[in-house]
């Protein structure tokens, strides 16, 4: 999690089991993760500029996932 992302959700890296068959792409993963309760689903699920990458390339809601890959998630980049 990176930049507003870790200071809204307290966390900045962590590891995750998660069961292959309920999560399979990156758009599973953040159902998962607004589960945890409103700040998650506010940051994670409600918020559609979020960006995601899988072993750091820009990845769609439908990448798939595999054993041992890196998820990233930020806010949009912006600057001059």
């Amino acid at each position: 999690y990176f930049a507003s992302l870790r200071e809204n959700l307290g966390a900045d890296r962590e590891t995750l089991e998660v069961d292959d068959a309920a999560v399979s792409t990156t758009g599973d993963l953040i159902k998962l993760l607004s589960q945890r309760g409103q700040q998650w689903r506010t940051v994670m699920l409600d918020n559609p500029n979020l960006l995601v990458a899988v072993n750091q390339e820009t990845a769609s809601p439908d990448a798939t996932l595999s054993d041992g890959d890196e998820v990233a998630f930020f806010p949009p980049v912006t600057g001059g």
